[in-house]
C-alpha cells in the first residue's frame, strides 16, 4: 500500500514537471496529445437521489469509526476529552491520474487507485479539524489531473460534473447536519468545489451564518473579483469567524508563473476579470493576512520520510510570510520528500507545512464563532 502511494505520487510528479516543460518548449497542443485523456467526454450518468446516504460513498464521516483516516493523529497529540460541536464538509484534491490514453475525463467512484490517494489526502489534511467536530469527506467523481491542463470544453464538463457530486454530497451533508456550526475545508481541486458551493448555495442565504471558517486552501481567490460573491469575508485577523482563509505555499525562489499565467486568464464569481488582481493569503501562522512569522511560530509540520503512513510533527520546520501578490513564501526549500513542484511550488504540502497550526486555528475560530472567546 505504501509503495503504491509513492508510486502514484511519483505520476503527480512527473506529470507536473513534465508539464511544465512541455508548456514551455512546445506549448499547448502537445500537453493535449500527452496528458489530457484521449477518449471523448461522456458526462456521467447522474447519481441516485440516495446515493450519498450510503456509507459507501463516503472516505469519513461520524459513524465510521474503525478505518476511519478522518480520525489520525500523529504521535505525541492527544485527542480532545470531546469533539467539538462543528460538522465539517472536507472535499479531497486530485487523486486520479490514470495515463491519458486510458483515463476518463472523471474518475469512477469505486477507482481504486485514486481511492487510496485520496483516503491518504484525508488523513494527512482533514485529520487537522478532527478536535473541533466530526468530520464528512465524500468520494466524489473528481475530474481528471488532465482537465486542468487544456482550454478544451471537456476539461471544463469534466470539472462541472465533478462539482455536480460535491453539491449533491453537500445537500446530504446539510440534511444530516440542520443545525450547529459548519466549517468547511478542502484542497485544490477540492477548494475549486468548495468556492463554487459558497457562490451558489451559501451566498445570500441564512447558510451563511452557519459557517464558522471557509478553509479553500490551494486555490488561488481574487480577493476583488471572488471574494465579494462568495457570502463570506476574508478573515482579518487571528480567531475571526464566519470568514475565508486560504495559501499557496512556495519555497524561494519562487516561480509561480504557472499558476498566475491561468489565473490572470480567469473570471471571478462576481464576473469580473482576476488579471493583476490579488490572491487571498492568510498566514497559517498567524491567521491574519499579508502577514509574516519565523519558523518558531510553526507549531508542527508533518514529515512522511520515514513512514508515509504515520508521519510526524516537526516543530520550527518553516517560516510564513504572505509577498505583494498573495502567495505564502516558506524561505529556503524544505527537504519533506520528493514532491514539490516546479518553480518551487509546494503546493503537495500546503496543509502538511502547517498541520498543528490549521489545528489550532480551527479551534480558535470555533470558539469565537460560539462566543467563547
Amino acid at each position: 500500500m505504501a509503495r503504491k502511494f509513492l508510486y502514484v505520487i511519483a505520476i503527480l510528479i512527473v506529470l507536473a514537471i513534465a508539464s511544465a516543460f512541455a508548456y514551455r518548449f512546445w506549448g499547448q497542443q502537445l500537453i493535449n496529445a500527452t496528458m489530457v485523456p484521449s477518449r471523448a467526454f461522456s458526462t456521467p450518468a447522474p447519481l441516485p437521489q440516495d446515493a450519498y446516504a450510503r456509507a459507501e460513498n463516503w472516505i469519513a464521516r461520524p459513524d465510521r469509526i474503525k478505518g476511519n483516516p478522518a480520525l489520525w493523529r500523529p504521535a505525541g497529540v492527544e485527542a480532545a476529552p470531546a469533539p467539538g460541536p462543528a460538522a465539517i464538509f472536507f472535499v479531497h484534491p486530485t487523486s486520479y491520474l490514470a495515463t491519458f490514453n486510458k483515463a476518463r475525463w472523471n474518475a469512477p467512484m469505486a477507482d481504486p487507485e485514486s481511492g487510496t490517494l485520496a483516503t491518504r489526502f484525508v488523513q494527512t489534511q482533514a485529520s487537522a479539524f478532527n478536535d473541533v467536530g466530526a468530520i464528512w469527506a465524500p468520494r466524489y467523481r473528481q475530474a481528471h489531473f488532465g482537465a486542468f491542463l487544456t482550454r478544451r470544453t471537456e476539461g471544463r464538463k469534466a470539472i462541472d460534473a465533478a462539482y455536480n457530486d460535491v453539491a449533491q454530497a453537500f445537500d446530504a451533508f446539510l440534511a444530516a447536519n440542520p443545525q450547529g456550526p459548519i466549517i468547511l475545508a478542502g484542497h485544490s481541486q477540492g477548494s475549486l468545489h468548495l468556492l463554487r458551493l459558497l457562490h451558489e448555495k451559501v451566498a445570500g442565504t441564512p447558510l451563511a451564518a452557519r459557517i464558522a471558517a471557509a478553509y479553500v486552501v490551494g486555490w488561488p481567490v481574487s480577493l476583488e473579483a471572488d471574494v465579494p460573491a462568495l457570502g463570506l469575508p476574508a478573515c482579518a485577523n487571528r480567531g475571526q469567524a464566519n470568514c475565508l482563509i486560504s495559501w499557496q505555499s512556495f519555497a524561494e525562489p519562487a516561480d509561480p508563473a504557472g499558476v498566475t499565467r491561468v489565473y490572470d486568464e480567469g473570471t471571478g464569481y462576481t464576473g469580473k476579470s482576476r488579471r493583476s488582481t490579488k490572491m487571498l493569503c492568510i498566514n497559517p501562522l498567524t491567521g491574519s493576512p499579508d502577514s509574516g512569522a519565523a519558523a518558531g511560530l510553526n507549531l508542527g509540520t508533518l514529515d512522511g520520510r520515514q513512514d508515509e503512513n504515520n508521519p510526524v510533527l516537526v516543530k520550527a520546520a518553516v517560516p510564513a510570510r504572505c509577498d505583494a501578490r498573495g502567495f505564502l513564501l516558506i524561505g529556503d526549500p524544505p527537504d519533506l520528500g520528493p514532491f514539490a513542484l516546479p518553480g518551487n511550488n509546494y503546493h503537495v504540502y500546503d496543509y502538511g507545512l502547517f498541520w498543528a497550526n490549521v489545528r489550532q486555528d480551527a479551534r480558535e475560530r470555533l470558539k469565537t464563532f460560539l462566543g467563547k472567546p
